[in-house]
């Protein structure tokens, strides 16, 4: 009886064995759909298409437009950045002196648009500053502020890199956009 015993424990526990390994394969697969749900590949065409014409990372791309505007093509900020990328009135008008087209600044709410100057902005200012934080800084604070930062050593020591954000909101920016990559990154 106790040989019959001994042989129960032992069936019981490798069932339970094999139980925790699939509940430990459903969770971790629960998790990833998860993380999937909340950092999504949303307009993947368009992103996709428009890093590789950039030569941008599209994970760096796909994190700039969570941070900005959810994958929402038609928000609008308090300061009036419209669509995807959320770019100015100003600065969609300044880029297109670059690319000599003239739309109006509602084409930004057109994903197209908005992802296309979206990373024409983020790849010029990548191939100004050389650094993906500073230049994420500038996308969100302005080039001219964030080279006043640059000449400022408080700032930063080489002038080349910020070592510091003195804005709490564009610091705050920058890491959310980078920790936001780093999931895309580790997802995709």
């Amino acid at each position: 009886m106790a040989a019959s015993r001994k042989k129960n424990v032992i069936k019981l526990g490798g069932i339970l064995l094999i139980l925790s390994v699939v509940l430990c394969i459903i969770i971790s697969s629960l998790g990833s759909i998860v993380m999937q749900t909340l950092y999504p590949v949303r307009y993947s065409e368009l992103v996709e298409q428009n890093a590789d014409s950039f030569n941008i990372e599209k994970e760096l791309l796909y994190a700039l437009i969570k941070t900005e505007s959810g994958f929402d093509k038609d928000a609008v900020s308090p300061v009036g950045a419209k669509g995807l990328t959320q770019i100015t009135p100003d600065t969609f008008e300044w880029l297109q002196t670059k690319t000599g087209e003239a739309y109006e600044e509602d084409a930004l709410f057109e994903p197209e648009i908005s992802v296309y100057y979206g990373s024409f902005f983020l790849d010029m200012l990548l191939q100004e500053f050389g650094d993906t934080r500073t230049a994420l800084a500038a996308y969100h604070a302005g080039r001219g502020i964030v080279n006043q930062w640059l000449a400022d050593e408080r700032y930063s020591k080489d002038g080349k890199c910020l070592d510091e954000i003195p804005y709490g909101d564009t610091a705050g920016y920058v890491e959310k956009v980078i920790k936001t990559y780093e999931k895309y990154k580790k997802l995709y």
